[in-house]
C-alpha cells in the first residue's frame, strides 16, 4: 500500500461533523491536515483545537486556500451546497485526488431516504465537475459521532474506497488503514457510488432504531 509520509490532506468542510472527525483520526495517525470551512476563522479555531487534542499537524484556512494546499482534498459539505463548491475549487484541485464522501439523503416523516442525483451520484458529479482531478469516492458509511469522540481508541468499520484509477484507490484505503480500527476495501468503479451513497439512509435508520453507531463489515477478504 502507499506510503503516507509527507501527505498533506484538506478536508473542505472540515469544520461539520464528518470533516471534523476526519480531521482528528488523520491528525492522531501523524498525517499533515488542513481544515477547510467557508470562514477563514473557524477553521483556524477548529485546526487548534484538534492540534492540541492530538498533537498532530492541523492547520485551518478558507476553503479555496486550503484545496490549494493539499495533496489530497476531500469533500465532506451538505449535498445541496457540493456542486456550487466544486465549481468553485475546481481551478485548485485540478491534478489531485478529490475523496468525495458527500451523501445526497433527504429526511421527511418516515426516516432517512437517498435523493435522486441527476449525474448518478454526488462522486460522479463531482468527476464531470474536475475533469482534471482525479475524483474517488470513499468515507460514506463511517459515524462522524465515533470519528470525533476522543475517548473511542478504534473505529470498527470498513471503508468502501471507489474509483477508476487504482492508484488512487489505492491511496485512499491507505488513508482508511492508518486509522486504529477502520479498514479501506476497495469497491468498484465511480459508476457504482449511487448505491453506497444511497446506503447511508439504510445505516441512520438502523442507527435511529437501535440507538447505535453501526458501521459496514465487509467479510471473507
Amino acid at each position: 500500500m502507499p506510503d503516507l509520509a509527507g501527505l498533506t490532506v484538506a478536508v473542505l468542510g472540515g469544520t461539520g461533523p464528518q470533516g471534523r472527525g476526519l480531521v482528528r483520526r488523520w491528525a492522531a495517525a501523524g498525517i499533515s491536515v488542513v481544515v477547510g470551512s467557508r470562514a477563514a476563522e473557524r477553521a483556524v479555531e477548529t485546526a487548534a483545537e484538534l492540534a492540541a487534542a492530538t498533537g498532530g499537524e492541523v492547520r485551518g484556512m478558507a476553503n479555496a486556500e486550503a484545496a490549494a494546499a493539499g495533496d489530497v482534498v476531500l469533500l465532506a459539505v451538505p449535498y445541496e451546497g457540493h456542486a456550487d463548491l466544486v465549481r468553485a475549487m475546481a481551478a485548485a484541485l485540478a491534478g489531485k485526488i478529490v475523496v468525495d464522501c458527500v451523501n445526497p439523503l433527504g429526511f421527511d416523516k418516515q426516516g432517512p431516504f437517498a435523493l435522486a442525483v441527476a449525474g448518478g451520484s454526488a462522486a460522479q458529479e463531482a468527476a464531470a465537475l474536475l475533469p482534471d482531478s482525479t475524483v474517488v469516492a470513499a468515507f460514506h458509511h463511517v459515524s462522524a459521532a465515533l470519528l470525533d469522540d476522543s475517548s473511542v481508541g478504534a473505529v470498527d468499520c470498513d471503508v468502501l474506497v471507489l474509483g477508476d484509477d487504482r492508484e488512487a484507490t489505492d491511496l485512499v484505503r491507505s488513508m482508511a488503514d492508518v486509522v486504529p480500527g477502520m479498514r479501506g476495501v476497495y469497491g468498484g468503479r465511480l459508476r457504482n457510488a449511487h448505491q453506497v451513497e444511497a446506503f447511508t439512509a439504510n445505516l441512520i435508520a438502523i442507527n435511529r432504531r437501535y440507538q447505535a453507531h453501526a458501521g459496514l463489515r465487509v467479510t471473507d477478504i
